[in-house]
């Protein structure tokens, strides 16, 4: 049986063989003066690199601290890996947060603050009090706010920054929600926030500092052409029903 802690911290990864040890050093380092029990789920998205490799010598290396690495062994997309690791969890909130992160690991206070009121907190890069400390080249920053514009008028979500790869989510909303996603890829996220509003969950947008990484995964045009297809096949699910 799957032993319950307070929180689990899910990095979805895709050829990460580079960052990873780095990335998870920075979660322990950070999470190991907390007095709360946490466990770190790196999340496979059929990498062919060395990146488990690299966790399973993580994981070695500190002993005491719950470290798993989980994989289907196929390769679908963000969104995949995010469920995999969902499904794997058992804090009573689920973090999930990039491999690069580009949302450092300290940004977990704030989203603490929240989980009491609230069954889902959403990092945001667009809001006031937003701090960006390495901004995106300003042809992706343009792209995202007006992907963020269309997704508002097609379904109507209200928060300003849908793709920031920081969410936190208690787990009964986690399961329910990541259990019926269809999108595996980067707009997994929207459908997630679609989801939250249908079966009625309390989310709140909240800012957090931001870093860009030059190392990023997207690609720009197919990416980007690829999500805008997504969103419009979640509208169509929706008007069908399918999320009911």
């Amino acid at each position: 049986m799957t032993k319950s802690c307070f929180i689990s911290i899910i990095i979805p990864v895709f050829n990460e063989e580079d960052c990873i040890e780095k990335t998870l050093d920075r979660i322990v380092e950070y999470m190991s003066k907390k007095e709360f029990s946490y466990e770190i789920i790196v999340a496979d998205d059929g990498s062919t690199d060395k990146t488990k490799d690299v966790v399973e010598k993580v994981a070695q290396k500190y002993k005491d601290v719950d470290i798993k690495f989980v994989s289907e062994g196929v390769h679908k997309g963000k969104g995949f890996a995010v469920s995999i690791g969902m499904k794997n969890a058992s804090g009573d909130y689920v973090l999930f947060l990039d491999a690069d992160l580009s949302t450092d690991i300290s940004e977990i206070d704030k989203f603490l603050n929240y989980t009491k009121e609230y069954d889902i907190v959403i990092g945001s890069r667009a809001l006031k009090n937003s701090k960006i400390l390495i901004h995106q080249p300003f042809y992706r920053e343009l792209g995202g706010k007006l992907f963020n514009k269309f997704i508002k008028l097609v379904l109507g979500l209200p928060y300003n920054d849908t793709q920031c790869g920081a969410k936190m989510f208690r787990r009964e909303a986690a399961k329910k929600i990541f259990s019926n996603i269809n999108i595996t890829g980067f707009s997994f996220d929207i459908e997630v926030l679609l989801l939250a509003k249908i079966y009625n969950y309390k989310v709140i947008e909240i800012p957090v500092v931001w870093r860009h990484s030059f190392d990023t995964k997207i690609k720009f045009l197919k990416d980007g052409l690829k999500m805008v297809v997504d969103l419009i096949k979640i509208k169509y699910n929706y008007l069908k029903g399918k999320y009911k």
